[in-house]
């Protein structure tokens, strides 16, 4: 799980190289046309359909996999 996480935010903020200290407050692209995105694409890549909240509180990788995680 936590490389397919990687793989998405690296292909939805055109980042070379990703860790799981990406986090909204230090990736530069993560707007909020970059989020929807993110989401968009984490939905599909794992099959889930995320709530408002759980959408809003998605803002590092350690949040997407705690949330992915509780799916």
């Amino acid at each position: 799980m936590e490389e397919k996480i990687l793989e998405i935010l690296k292909l939805v903020f055109e980042l070379e190289n990703v860790d799981e200290s990406c986090a909204q407050v230090n990736c530069e692209k993560w707007d909020s046309l970059k989020h929807l995105e993110l989401v968009v694409e984490i939905e599909s890549a794992f099959n889930v359909e995320l709530e408002p909240e759980e959408i809003a509180e998605m803002k590092s990788f350690k949040d997407i996999k705690r949330i992915l995680q509780g799916k």
